[in-house]
């Protein structure tokens, strides 16, 4: 699989060099400037694309990648913080008060931070 995209990055990469050519000699030209710099700007995008083929995955999207070991590695926190929001949101207030402690004692949090605004 990483040959094909790397094959597909350098079509990408040569396919962006002849379309940025083709912009820049359009821009030299003072009226068909309107037409090259779209296309320099479509080039600049297929470089970026081929740059991103040839990245691994992790690299391309850290979030998503550490999005699924983040959540197991601290043990459900975003979901205790929605339930906790959740609760509060349809409490009085001086229930939610009680349950905004309760969520931040749950989730270890320190006293001033201000969470929930």
């Amino acid at each position: 699989m990483k040959p094909l995209r790397w094959l597909g990055a350098g079509l990408l990469w040569l396919l962006a060099g002849v379309i940025g050519l083709l912009g820049a000699i359009l821009c030299v030209t003072v009226l068909l400037i309107p037409l090259g710099i779209p296309l320099l700007m479509l080039a600049r995008r297929l470089v970026a694309l081929a740059g991103k083929l040839v990245l691994p995955r992790g690299v391309r999207h850290p979030i998503k990648e550490l999005g699924d070991q983040s959540s197991d590695a601290l043990g459900g926190t975003k979901k205790a913080m929605r339930k906790g929001r959740k609760k509060a949101s349809k409490a009085t207030p001086d229930k939610a008060k009680k349950l905004r402690k309760k969520t931040e004692r749950k989730l270890g949090r320190r006293k001033g931070i201000k969470q929930w605004t």
